[in-house]
């Protein structure tokens, strides 16, 4: 009975409470009841597991990072088909966010910085060392600047990719999302049902040129042996000309001075010899000098050896660029430097032995529409084929303002919608960015841009790829590869953010060879 009033007492108190306060002494009462790991559990989100999507899975076509979420999703035309956990960069060593492409595949790679660490199942997305590859995971960013994979997911990926897939780093989570727009590119069935042909019929052409090319220098090489020794011979007449006409005049004077009957009949007999050599000789020269004068000279046979060159030339680029048209084709547009850059894979071996060349033929200037607000980074990509030409994506991974937004502040030139357009192939991109091409972009990888606003310690720290110029004018892998291969230039102006807590000035790309991998 004493309890009773304290216990009615209680009772009025907690009826004078308001909802939320009895809503937190719920949550307290239900706290009181779990334990530690529940806890935990309960305080953080689950940790990334591997899932595979449940329907059949086509060709990657890009995947995704996510360095807040620690995770890593894998992309075909119809969704996603893989999803895994990863460890991306600790702190200082962070992995750099931005738009990658993989440019190398080693299945049994061995790190040359960290102590020959296996790396098994190797995908390169820089020249400097960032890469996914298999490797511990703690659960947590604990690498140094890569992306680790789970070893088996890693293994069973490996096969799956192809070199230029795209690699997005996001330092937020993003997705795909469908979009259209009149700026995306929109292909005529036509001219990609006759590409493969055209292809065929310019690739004939210039194996005919470049045939024609190498029997002109050849001829012209023989021909020019021929009128060498057709002015030696020339010469060679001439002497005996001068040479017999100065015998011819010894002997008229020597008859001149005869005395005697015997002696004028010795000279007569000489002048006569004389003058039937002096005769030949000059017959000699004549036919010399006319099959001299019948062949072409130097400067015409040289003249033609070039006509010859120029249409190998003209062939051959023609021939590349319908070879690079059955080919996807990935568009960057920097506001920084206020350009389009076009590039495709040739899957020709770079020269050095690391990876393939990519064509780089088009750089035009580009219209954007207030070109001193920011734009964001976004990366926008063909998946599949549809009724109206291509079925886009856009993923955002920078900015306030959305894809769609972004992209009505561009203006692509018409004559580059003209010439890329028309064949446009599922895998084709378009990215948009604030960002200048990082320095990791050249002639063996697709576009790299790094988000100057994120932290990129394993980035910065790694050395960077040895710059070696090559000969002036040099055309690997065909024409269009003049831009990466010129020497001085002025490097890219690069956005006036902090990047790392120093202001950093992006070059310009240029022709880098293989390095020493610094992993």
């Amino acid at each position: 009975m004493a309890s009773r009033p304290a216990a009615e007492q209680y009772s009025v108190t907690v009826r004078r409470w308001s909802p939320p306060a009895l809503a937190m002494l719920a949550a307290m009462a239900a706290l009181t009841v779990l334990s530690p790991d529940a806890i935990a559990r309960r305080a953080r989100p689950a940790a990334p597991t591997e899932t595979t999507a449940p329907r059949d899975a086509g060709e990657p076509i890009m995947a995704i990072v996510s360095i807040k979420s620690q995770q890593v999703t894998f992309y075909d035309a119809d969704g996603w088909i893989l999803r895994a956990p990863v460890s991306t960069g600790t702190t200082g060593r962070e992995t750099p966010a931005g738009v990658f492409a993989i440019v190398e595949k080693n299945k049994e790679h061995r790190s040359n910085m960290y102590d020959d660490a296996e790396m098994p199942n190797m995908q390169r997305i820089t020249w400097n060392g960032i890469a996914l590859h298999g490797g511990p995971l703690p659960g947590y960013a604990a690498s140094h600047g890569c992306v680790r994979l789970p070893f088996g997911f890693a293994e069973k990926l490996f096969d799956k990719t192809r070199i230029g897939m795209r690699v997005i780093i996001s330092p937020k989570d993003a997705v795909p999302v469908d979009i259209s727009h009149p700026s995306l590119l929109v292909p005529k069935q036509e001219a990609i049902a006759a590409a493969p042909a055209h292809a065929e019929t310019l690739t004939q052409e210039a194996a005919a040129a470049a045939n024609a090319a190498d029997e002109a220098k050849k001829g012209a090489a023989k021909a020019l042996r021929e009128a060498a020794s057709l002015v030696a011979s020339v010469r060679k007449m001439q002497g005996l000309e001068r040479r017999a006409d100065a015998e011819l005049k010894a002997a008229e004077k020597a008859l001149a001075a005869a005395k005697t009957d015997e002696a004028r009949a010795k000279a007569e007999d000489r002048r006569q010899k004389a003058a039937d050599k002096a005769a030949e000789a000059a017959t000699q020269l004549e036919t010399a000098e006319a099959e001299a004068k019948s062949k072409p000279d130097a400067a015409a046979i040289k003249a033609a050896v070039k006509d010859a060159q120029a249409k190998k030339a003209e062939t051959a680029k023609a021939a590349s660029q319908a070879k690079l048209a059955l080919e996807p084709v990935s568009i960057y547009i920097s506001r920084a430097t206020q350009k389009l850059y076009v590039r495709r894979n040739t899957h020709k071996p770079a020269p050095d032995g690391g990876g393939e060349v990519f064509d780089t033929s088009i750089e035009v200037p580009v219209a954007i529409e207030k070109p001193g607000k920011p734009i964001g980074t976004h990366i926008f990509t063909a998946m599949a084929r549809n009724d109206t030409g291509l079925r886009w994506s856009a993923v955002t991974i920078e900015g306030t303002e959305d894809a769609k937004t972004a992209l009505d502040r561009i203006t692509i030139p018409q004559d580059v919608l003209d010439r890329i357009g028309p064949t446009a192939l599922p895998r084709s991109s378009i990215v948009i960015s604030d960002e200048p091409l990082s320095k990791e972009t050249n002639y063996r990888t697709e576009f790299v841009a790094v988000l100057s606003n994120q932290p990129q310690g394993g980035f910065i720290t790694r050395k960077p790829t040895p710059t070696i110029v090559a000969e002036e004018g040099s055309t690997w892998g065909g024409e269009g590869f003049g831009f990466f291969f010129q020497p001085n230039r002025a490097p890219q102006p690069a956005n006036p953010r902090q990047r790392g807590g120093q202001y950093y000035q992006q070059p310009q790309p240029g022709y880098q060879s293989r390095p020493r991998w610094p992993w």
